[in-house]
């Protein structure tokens, strides 16, 4: 007997694995990018600004993902002209040379911008710490050299601040790739939800997840290896810098 899947189904796993990559870099740059806003809004001097951000940070953080998720999918849709809904869950082909460039799926899009909202959060909580793990004394150093508080963050605090962060940030990534297979609740057909119609269409429910397992698995750990070299490759700069 046969223990393994056939081609087919490897090449639906494939493709689940593809949309989980992709979601997953897609969600982390943007999550990336409004983090880094949305901290530099809670250490804000204008009050309204910092409580909004705040409050943004307070919302998506202590309410599940899958919540947010059902929500972007069957909430948001509601609330959407219907033209608007037919035009986006109509197939859209857009042509670039020899390239065809499909428009997602709304499910994907959902997916994105509900994993995007909620990974913000977090990752601006690991900038806002990054921040907050700078000296007090290199406030003062800027001030004393007569730079402004937006130099001082930019030239100073910043750089330290991200060094400080990067390593929570890769954890954060790390969610982002896991936390996409919640994606599957509203039909994004990533790589739980491939290795569901996997198991429903074979029923080897072993080799269909044991195969999603080892690609999360390999993914992850490519992340933790990618986060070594850059640590290794930062301490050396540094030493040459202090030599």
């Amino acid at each position: 007997m046969n223990l393994w899947l056939e081609p087919r189904y490897l090449d639906w796993l494939a493709h689940g694995f593809v949309i989980t990559l992709v979601l997953s870099a897609c969600v982390s740059v943007c999550a990336t990018l409004l983090g880094f806003g949305l901290a530099m809004a809670q250490i804000s001097q204008h009050r309204t600004v910092a409580t909004a951000a705040r409050l943004y940070v307070l919302v998506f953080r202590n309410s599940p993902l899958l919540v947010q998720l059902l929500f972007w999918y069957f909430g948001a849709a509601t609330l959407l002209p219907q033209l608007w809904m037919t035009w986006l869950n109509a197939p859209h082909l857009l042509s670039v040379g020899p390239l065809v460039l499909r428009w997602p799926s709304f499910e994907l899009f959902a997916g994105w911008l509900g994993l995007t909202c909620y990974s913000t959060a977090f990752i601006a909580e690991e900038f806002r710490a990054g921040i907050r793990g700078v000296g007090v004394a290199q406030y003062q150093a800027g001030a004393a050299l007569g730079m402004t508080r937006y130099a001082t963050l930019r030239h100073v605090i910043l750089p330290q601040a991200v060094r400080i962060a990067t390593p929570p940030l890769a954890g954060q990534y790390m969610n982002i790739v896991k936390n996409s297979s919640l994606t599957m609740a509203i039909g994004v057909a990533e790589l739980s939800y491939m290795s569901r119609q996997v198991d429903t269409e074979s029923f080897r429910t072993f080799q269909a997840f044991g195969t999603a397992t080892v690609l999360y698995v390999v993914t992850i750990a490519l992340i933790e290896t990618a986060l070594v070299i850059w640590q290794r490759t930062g301490a050396r700069a540094l030493q040459r810098g202090h030599a």
